[in-house]
């Protein structure tokens, strides 16, 4: 496994037949559903997901992501977020799970679109994810379901990047 795993949320819509409990309505990007928590690795293959209502803040979340992270692997030392994860969270991943997380933050004089050192990586990843045509709408009634086709999206790609390199000859 690489080193450095990056976090990082995604807001998607929920079809009708998500149930009312787990759904929710986020503001910043103005979508009614679920919002997909992943941690991937410095490659973009999924570690961890989690998968809540839409209005659950990307820091709540990011406790236990990490803290399953920290049981699953436990030599990192070092996970990159975005600007929604600063607060008390950098310190609690300090002192609790022992490691630190980096935010990567846009810069005042940056403008329009502009890549940011490793949150590429992570960006791809989603992107990735929405190539699977079940997963561009959550339409699953429990968020396990919906973490595990995100999970069963993943295996996919992976396996058919494994059956491309073989039938290359690349090994």
């Amino acid at each position: 496994m690489s080193p450095n795993p990056i976090i990082d949320a995604q807001s998607v819509k929920a079809a009708a037949s998500v149930p009312a409990a787990s759904r929710g309505f986020d503001g910043g990007k103005l979508i009614n559903g679920r919002k997909r928590h992943i941690v991937t690795d410095s490659l973009g293959l999924l570690l961890v997901v989690a998968v809540t209502a839409a209005n659950v803040g990307d820091r709540e979340v990011a406790t236990g992501l990490l803290q399953r992270l920290r049981n699953l692997h436990r030599d990192i030392c070092l996970v990159w977020a975005d600007g929604g994860y600063t607060g008390q969270l950098v310190d609690w991943c300090r002192q609790k799970l022992t490691f630190a997380l980096e935010v990567v933050k846009r810069t005042d004089d940056m403008e329009g679109f502009v890549v940011l050192p490793r949150r590429w990586v992570v960006e791809r990843t989603l992107s990735w994810l929405m190539h699977s045509r079940r997963l561009c709408r959550d339409y699953e009634t429990l968020t396990a379901t919906s973490e595990a086709m995100i999970k069963f999206s993943m295996i996919t790609r992976m396996s058919r990047r494994l059956a491309r390199s073989r039938a290359d000859g690349r090994r």
